[in-house]
């Protein structure tokens, strides 16, 4: 390159990485592999903004997007996805995510690779998608939300069980909570006359898999500006093995009971734990929800497989319900 040619050259792009530590085992090491993986795509060095106890991300996010990066990278577990995800809706820049942890729910979904090599590959070569973020009383979310017996689960799994049995740890802390008396919950989607049903779980979602593959939500998009909820009733130990059957086949049944709405608001009999893509929030007796469309940008493949083609676009009429 010449002195002229140099003078004239385009400043390399520079990303914001936003890392939980403790997701890594040697974070050291992955912050050297994030960095060659940029330059070696013709990325500027980029920022380095660990997350702490205190912040999990939002403050992070902040301090990027002050700083004028073109991407932030969310490179941790569900939490530091969602905290990332929340502070950077309605900005303006992308987010890409290198996944970390048991859930990684959002990446499953879209198609974005587990593996940190290919994650990264997509962060820095792929397509943006503009994605709809939900908001549960006052608390942002990309993945799913509920209350009762989901949070319960999530809310029993150790870290350290976790790390050693992967997302079966989710399956034997719900081993505990099968036989709970069931909550009684009325639902009133965009302002329509409520919904009165006895409840062991309510969830509701962006996205519609689990961890596993399990397409508890099969028609959720988070991309056409609604959520969908499910309601189980599975009426004792017996009656989960049946609900999980009409779950997985689909059929109609008075044991699962599905909605969509723009605005959903969830009451209680009596508090009920509840959850927000996967992070435990306290109890609660109302669940006041909307969505906001096309709030978040996000780095995609961009040749989509998997769940990112699943998750294809595609709005759908509000407020429709069935068993």
């Amino acid at each position: 390159m010449t002195p002229a040619e140099a003078g004239t050259a385009r400043p390399r792009q520079r990303a914001a990485v936003v890392v939980n530590p403790v997701k890594f085992d040697d974070p050291g090491k992955f912050r050297d592999t994030v960095t060659a993986v940029l330059a070696g795509h013709g990325w500027a060095e980029p920022l380095w903004l660990p997350t702490t106890p205190d912040d999990p991300g939002g403050g992070q996010v902040d301090q990027a997007l002050r700083a004028g990066v073109a991407l932030v990278l969310a490179c941790g577990g569900d939490g530091t996805v969602t905290a990332c995800g929340g502070a950077m809706a309605g900005r303006g820049v992308p987010m890409a995510i290198v996944p970390s942890g048991t859930g990684n729910l959002l990446a499953r979904n879209l198609g974005i690779p587990l593996d940190q090599q290919a994650a990264l590959d997509v962060a820095a070569t792929g397509s943006d998608r503009r994605l709809d973020v939900g908001t549960v009383n006052g608390h942002r979310f990309l993945v799913m939300a509920g209350a009762g017996f989901d949070a319960k689960m999530l809310g029993g799994a150790t870290e350290a069980q976790k790390r050693r049995l992967g997302w079966a740890a989710y399956a034997l802390a719900a081993l505990r909570y099968l036989g709970d008396r069931p909550m009684r919950v009325t639902l009133r989607a965009d302002g329509g006359p409520p919904v009165r049903r006895r409840s062991s779980s309510v969830v509701i979602g962006n996205v519609g898999s689990l961890t596993a593959g399990i397409p508890l939500l099969p028609d959720a998009r988070p991309d056409d500006g609604l959520l969908d909820a499910i309601v189980l009733t599975p009426g004792g130990l017996a009656g989960w093995l049946i609900v999980a059957v009409h779950v997985l086949t689909r059929r109609p049944s008075e044991r699962v009971f599905r909605l969509t709405a723009r605005k959903l608001q969830i009451d209680l009999d009596r508090p009920q734990p509840w959850e927000l893509d996967g992070e435990i929030m306290g109890t609660a007796r109302r669940l006041d929800m909307t969505v906001s469309p096309d709030e978040l940008i996000l780095r995609c493949p961009a040749s989509p497989a998997g769940g990112a083609a699943a998750a294809g676009s595609g709005a759908r009429p509000a407020g429709g319900c069935g068993g």
